[in-house]
């Protein structure tokens, strides 16, 4: 039997959930093997990899990432009773190639795909695509290997948006009580090669568009609970690679001492292109961000990620729900959606490698600080290697 990826064009049953994502260290010990991981076939030198890893061991060489996907399992385990839940990684383990084995080995037939990447993008989408594709490859001849169907991205689902509005109107009451009613509202997410942000999606730009659309969606509920209407701006963190090659900007420390130098007398910084807090979030803002903006005397405050809150949890049961039953109702906030589940095949093409002298004039070069030391993102890998 050959497996195959994609979305039902009719209702089918499943006969399991299977969650992916990108994984992450769970020890010191595991920093440099995960690195080795992520940049794979890049060439990265040993001496940039250690660098990046002092990083980790800020942290005890331990990333949250694969803790909350872990606690995110359990949940939803309770949310779909007499569905197994599953998990797999693209880069650490529990890897997929070992899930979807496993999953073989059970006699699952046909899996919802739940990928912790809500935004249209190579690495956030198609890739897990090809991971998924993968795994069903490597599985040995003969085995019974199952269906495996993503389900659609869900950037404006209502239960990913709700618990960002509450977490932006905490992170609002933590601010200092004379920066809180002028305070900005700061989105940010994973900065993207301008190559890969313009080929996202069927028609192209989806990354930037679905972050501003959602941005502007959760503004709106944050009003509604306080009765302010925060400015609201999209910025990108962790941008890596040859600075010769142009990414999407602006950077959210950049932007916060140009607000501080408007005047502005607050910021909430809004992880919304994430999930969990992971690496990403916990060492590019809330260390770098954090010190800029206090360099600069911004009092900012970091809004939370949606984690394993019920509302979010329930969405995927809900997705689940969808392919089981295509009649019903697909919810989403934004004019862009609901995004559709199956994925045209243009979306989302494979980013093209930079020219040679690019990345070499790279290895000579500065970069933009001490943390941006991996390469092109491109490939899917961010400053750390973590994605979503």
């Amino acid at each position: 039997m050959t497996g195959t990826t994609g979305t039902p064009a009719a209702a089918v049953e499943v006969d399991a959930l299977l969650l992916v994502s990108f994984g992450g260290p769970e020890g010191p010990d595991d920093v440099l093997p995960f690195l080795r991981n992520v940049t794979a076939g890049r060439d990265i030198p040993q001496s940039r990899l250690e660098v990046v890893a002092e990083q980790y061991r800020m942290f005890g060489g331990r990333s949250p990432l694969n803790e909350q996907n872990r606690l995110l399992a359990e949940v939803l385990r309770a949310e779909l009773p007499g569905l197994p839940v599953y998990w797999g990684n693209r880069n650490w383990a529990p890897y997929l190639t070992d899930t979807v084995a496993e999953m073989a080995a059970a006699g699952v037939r046909r899996a919802a795909c739940f990928v912790t990447s809500a935004f249209s993008s190579y690495s956030g989408c198609r890739q897990y695509q090809e991971n998924l594709a993968a795994a069903l490859a490597a599985l040995p001849p003969g085995a019974a290997a199952p269906e495996l169907v993503k389900l659609r991205l869900f950037f404006d689902h209502p239960g990913f948006v709700a618990p960002m509005v509450d977490r932006c109107v905490t992170a609002l009451s933590e601010l200092p009580e004379k920066a809180r009613a002028d305070a900005h509202l700061v989105f940010t997410a994973h900065s993207l090669p301008l190559s890969q942000a313009r080929s996202s999606g069927p028609h192209g730009d989806a990354y930037p568009r679905q972050l501003r659309a959602v941005a502007e969606v959760i503004a709106d509920g944050v009003q509604r609970v306080t009765g302010v209407r925060h400015r609201a701006e999209l910025a990108y963190c962790s941008r890596s690679g040859p600075p010769a090659v142009p990414w999407l900007e602006p950077d959210v420390g950049d932007r916060l001492v140009e607000l501080a130098a408007a005047g502005a007398v607050g910021a909430v910084v809004v992880p919304l292109g994430f999930v969990s807090d992971h690496m990403e979030v916990a060492y590019d803002l809330d260390v770098l961000a954090a010190q800029r903006a206090g360099q600069v005397g911004l009092p900012m405050a970091r809004a939370g990620t949606v984690g394993t809150d019920p509302r979010f949890v329930a969405m995927v049961r809900e997705l689940v729900e969808e392919i089981r039953h295509p009649d019903l109702p697909r919810r989403a906030l934004t004019e862009l959606g609901p995004w559709p589940e199956q994925c045209a095949a243009h979306c989302c093409q494979p980013p093209q490698q930079p020219p040679r002298a690019i990345q070499n004039a790279a290895e000579g070069g500065r970069r933009r600080d001490a943390a941006i030391l991996m390469g092109n993102k491109a490939t899917g890998t961010g400053r750390r290697g973590e994605r979503r």
